[in-house]
């Protein structure tokens, strides 16, 4: 038998390629429609590493909040004990005397004693002249919190004397209450009644945290932040709150007055370290008037939040009794500002802040 022509076997080829293909496409897509106990395992499996990396991611974002920003909520424990006043709930003015030392009498007759105080040894020159201008902080911040009824009044300042059992803080509430400062048409000061606006925070250890501790303080006992803050205290550390704390803090300069009271002696020399120019050389500090200044205008321009360096060892110093305060609990809207202290030693705090609201 002759073969078939070669067009004839071509053809026939072609078609069944043709089925061949259609077919095995069809079967396929099929195979690939279908479902097995292979294809289940594969969801399960990449549906399981969605939802890790979904909540790893999750975790990564909140937690590169700044920490005010996270609700935080003390324990039951420690709320069990707290009862606030309600009187006080509406108070929005904050009246802060930051401490400068102890005063260790109880009687009227003493206060203007040197030797019922815990001074500083550079405090000690000035006599009763300095210890004056401490009675009249205290004065003057009883005053005006007494002249407006939504003003709480707190004395600030820490345990900073190895010497002494008590803080800068209750000294000052001592010493204003043996003076009868609260209750001045009382003929008994001693028997006269409880004031429940004032108050003292216990922990700062310099100007900067008297500050910013006052304002933590004052949300412990009102349940809010201050509209108003007033400071009174030495006339020459006006500028060191006015243009270094309260910017470090970005209080609105317009909710914010320092009145500045010095002692009717003259104090040249403390004003002379309080502006004195630092000069910072292969890690010694040196002064421009060759006397190491305990308090100063200066260090507070290179070092805004007093968290390094030589501020930092201030404050290591005045806390001899190892002692730390409440307020990341207390006031979680101020943790990012409490634990701020970058490298750059002059960076504002960028976080939010409760005040911002008031510009």
């Amino acid at each position: 038998m002759l073969p078939s022509p070669v067009s004839s076997n071509r053809r026939g080829t072609s078609q069944h390629l043709r089925t061949f293909s259609s077919s095995d496409l069809r079967r396929a897509l099929s195979l690939l429609r279908s479902r097995s106990r292979f294809t289940n395992l594969s969801i399960i499996i990449l549906a399981g590493c969605f939802c890790v990396s979904f909540l790893y991611n999750l975790a990564f974002i909140f937690s590169s909040f700044p920490p005010s920003l996270v609700t935080y909520t003390p324990p039951q424990s420690i709320l069990s004990t707290i009862a606030r006043n309600t009187t006080l709930e509406n108070l929005s003015h904050l009246v802060i005397v930051p401490g400068h030392a102890i005063w260790t009498g109880t009687q009227p007759d003493q206060v203007l004693d040197a030797g019922q105080w815990t001074l500083e040894e550079y405090q000690r020159g000035g006599g009763s002249y300095r210890i004056s201008a401490f009675v009249e902080h205290i004065r003057r911040g009883v005053e005006i919190t007494l002249k407006d009824d939504s003003s709480l009044l707190i004395f600030s300042g820490g345990q900073t004397r190895l010497q002494s059992t008590t803080t800068e803080a209750e000294s000052y509430m001592r010493l204003a209450i043996s003076l009868g400062l609260f209750h001045p048409d009382s003929k008994q000061p001693s028997h006269a009644p409880h004031f429940p606006r004032a108050t003292t925070e216990t922990y700062a250890l310099d100007s900067y945290q008297n500050f910013l501790f006052s304002l933590a303080r004052f949300h412990e006992i009102t349940g809010r932040y201050p509209l108003q803050v007033t400071i009174v205290g030495y006339d020459m550390k006006r500028r060191r709150f006015e243009e270094l704390h309260r910017t470090a803090l970005r209080f609105p300069a317009n909710h914010f007055e320092y009145i500045g009271i010095e002692p009717s002696a003259n104090e040249e020399s403390a004003r002379i370290g309080e502006v004195s120019t630092f000069v910072f050389l292969s890690g010694f500090m040196l002064c421009s008037t060759g006397i190491q200044v305990k308090n100063g205008y200066a260090p507070y321009q290179l070092d805004l939040y007093g968290c390094h360096d030589f501020l930092l060892a201030k404050r290591r110093a005045r806390n001899p009794f190892l002692r730390f305060h409440s307020y990341h609990a207390s006031a979680p809207e101020l943790r990012g500002l409490l634990e701020w202290c970058p490298d750059d030693a002059g960076m504002v705090y960028n976080g939010p802040l409760p005040w911002d609201v008031y510009e």
